[in-house]
């Protein structure tokens, strides 16, 4: 243990420093804090923030949004390319568009939209529910619509219907099939339409998605497909509708090389089809893709990035002016579909520890050498845990590990008692332990050993559910920036995991950020009986809507934090999370006729003496409140 562990000690464990900036750091009291405006815009004191929900009846797990992170966000994307056009001397412009997918929630979409308006931020649909949405809620002349994915005659006569309203919905082909049906509908509503292409990019992503992306990706036209499209516009009389090429290479892309040689292939592309006679090609959308850094390490790490948003937007101005240069093409109107980079820093899954498993117990267990009447099993056992040290932790940890495995075979044939194999157990951890602290010291620890100390690890149980709340920390490893909330200024002495309030397995966080790899443990706080809480950062992206109902638990408590001029804070919209009832209606379970049923076998039990009508009652009240309350623990 360090004697003098301080607050940036804690910045520099769990990293916050790295993927925290400029939102999140420590005060002084050793709580986490919040900058939504930036550091110089005031703090929010998280644990305080949590202590005042919790007086309110707003109980953890709860998601906290940072409406002014939005904000931040749409202006420091939009900023980095307004930087570049202006260094490269760009002869156009650049538009921001949130795809829908990312974050569907309703205040989150509003809030988008309300703080990009400066910015000209647009919207993408990529199904029909989305482009509803869209629709009701941006305003008449409000930037882009960029409509994606699978379309049917329905989908295609609501965006062109979007196109009367004073919207600007741009239809873009995803397979070959949309452009007649797109042409006949159009002309049947008497709208030109604005049509994109979305090409099948050969050049392929970087990172955990890069499958989908190249020829064989799932969306998009290859290059005969796309000639014979502008064939089909020519006879049309429609070429003139076609504005956008579009191309999207995978989210979180690691590695700036594969966006710039996306890049390079689109934009020759681009070039290509302007002197096919496509003279309205003036729009080039890029797509997703722009990474967010969460474990810090600045690295192509499928949680990570190896370039700033800075370089990201010079590296695509500065490729497309190059091209379009060197073939005397206008540059285009740039577009991305950023949204991962928009949203996913303002959001914040809160949730507290409900109790400690801990393995290390055995520490704290009397050693008592054994005697001439104990199996020679403890005595092995013993010596191995006594002769720990630099030169022989190797052989201790042979002899202890070959014991245990003994001590089963010997207790599942009846020749050692329950109170031995438990005098085993004991013995063995304890020389784990005091074989860890031996190598903490030494600079190379054997293959053997690196896997003893998630072995080793307690478990803190917590009010969460990963399939639900973190749903890409299950699915596809991705990791999330874990860390408490408080008691920052005290040193973390119990290497942990996480455990979920599922029944499942799977149920646990055991993989964290780490600077050069990935940790198999965390570092927590020692249980003080007091209330302690952890939070998952970086979370706005996906998580909410990819989550699923694993043991019926449902969407967590949402509140929405803005700051005030004074640089106090205020909720401006809280979002009850899911009751017993509205997750069970999901299932087709009816509350009335669950209420009945117990009802009648409460009846039943007081007829037959079972039951006393007080406990009827009582049982009564209980199950009601329960199908009213929260799916989570409550305090």
């Amino acid at each position: 243990m360090k004697s003098n562990w301080t607050t940036q000690d804690s910045a520099d464990y769990y990293l916050i420093s790295r993927w925290g900036v400029p939102y999140f750091s420590i005060n002084p009291a050793g709580n986490m804090t919040a900058s939504p405006l930036g550091k110089d815009g005031g703090t929010i004191d998280m644990k305080e923030l949590v202590d005042d929900l919790c007086r309110r009846g707003i109980q953890p797990p709860l998601l906290v949004r940072f409406d002014d992170i939005l904000g931040s966000r749409i202006k420091a994307l939009a900023g980095a390319f307004k930087n570049s056009i202006k260094e490269y001397g760009y002869q156009n412009k650049y538009i921001s568009v949130m795809p829908i997918k990312v974050n569907q929630q309703r205040h989150v979409v509003e809030e988008l939209l309300l703080q990009g308006q400066e910015c000209d931020l647009g919207l993408e649909a990529g199904s029909k529910p989305e482009l509803l949405v869209a629709m009701a809620l941006m305003k008449k002349d409000q930037s882009l619509l960029v409509c994606n994915g699978y379309k049917d005659a329905e989908y295609i006569e609501t965006a062109l219907g979007a196109q009367t309203l004073g919207l600007t919905p741009m239809l873009v082909l995803d397979r070959f099939d949309e452009l007649s049906m797109i042409v006949s509908i159009a002309k049947r509503m008497g709208v030109r339409p604005h049509i994109g292409v979305r090409s099948k990019l050969s050049t392929k992503g970087k990172g955990r998605w890069e499958e989908s992306s190249g020829d064989r990706s799932k969306f998009g036209l290859s290059s005969r497909e796309i000639v014979k499209a502008v064939e089909f516009l020519r006879s049309q009389d429609m070429l003139d509708c076609l504005e956008l090429l579009h191309f999207h290479i995978g989210s979180q892309i690691t590695s700036i090389r594969a966006v710039k040689n996306a890049l390079r292939e689109a934009t020759h592309l681009y070039c290509n089809l302007r002197r096919m006679g496509c003279s309205n090609l003036t729009h080039m959308d890029v797509g997703g893709g722009l990474a967010i850094d969460y474990d810090g390490s600045q690295t192509d790490f499928h949680s990570s990035m190896n370039y700033s948003l800075q370089e990201y937007a010079n590296d695509i101005i500065g490729v497309a002016q190059e091209i379009c240069d060197s073939n005397e093409e206008p540059h285009p109107t740039i577009i991305s579909e950023s949204g991962r980079a928009l949203v996913a820093h303002h959001a914040v899954l809160i949730f507290n520890v409900l109790g400690v498993n801990e393995i290390s117990s055995a520490t704290n267990t009397p050693l008592t050498p054994p005697t001439d009447d104990d199996h020679s099993i403890l005595h092995t056992m013993w010596e191995a845990m006594q002769s720990v040290s630099k030169k022989t932790y190797i052989e201790a940890y042979n002899d202890v590990l070959a014991a245990k495995e003994e001590s089963v075979t010997l207790f599942s044939h009846g020749v050692i008692d329950l109170e031995t194999k438990a005098r085993v157990d004991d013995l063995f951890w304890i020389t784990c332990q005091r074989i860890m602290s031996t190598v903490r010291t030494e600079t190379y620890v054997p293959e053997d050993l690196q896997a003893l100390s998630k072995s080793l690890s307690d478990t803190y149980y917590c009010n969460f559910s990963v399939f639900k709340s973190l749903p890409d920390s299950w699915a596809v490893g991705h990791l999330f920036p874990i860390a408490p909330i408080h008691r920052l200024n005290e040193e973390p002495t119990k290497e942990a995991i996480l455990a979920d309030l599922t029944c499942d397995s799977d149920g646990k966080i055991d993989q964290f950020i780490d600077l050069r790899d990935v940790r198999n443990t965390l570092r927590l706080h020692k249980s003080n009986d007091k209330p302690y809480f952890l939070g998952a950062f970086l979370v706005g992206a996906y998580q909410e809507i990819l989550g699923d109902l694993h043991n019926l638990f449902g969407d967590t408590n949402a509140v929405h934090v803005s700051m005030h001029s004074d640089g106090s804070y205020r909720l401006e919209h809280v979002v009850q999370g899911d009751t017993v009832s509205e997750v069970l209606s999901y299932v087709e379970y009816d509350r009335l006729d669950l209420v009945k049923r117990i009802r009648n076998a409460a009846e039943l039990s007081v007829r037959e003496g079972r039951m006393t009508l007080e406990q009827s009652a009582a049982l009564m009240r209980t199950y009601e409140e329960g199908l009213s309350g929260y799916t989570y623990l409550e305090d």
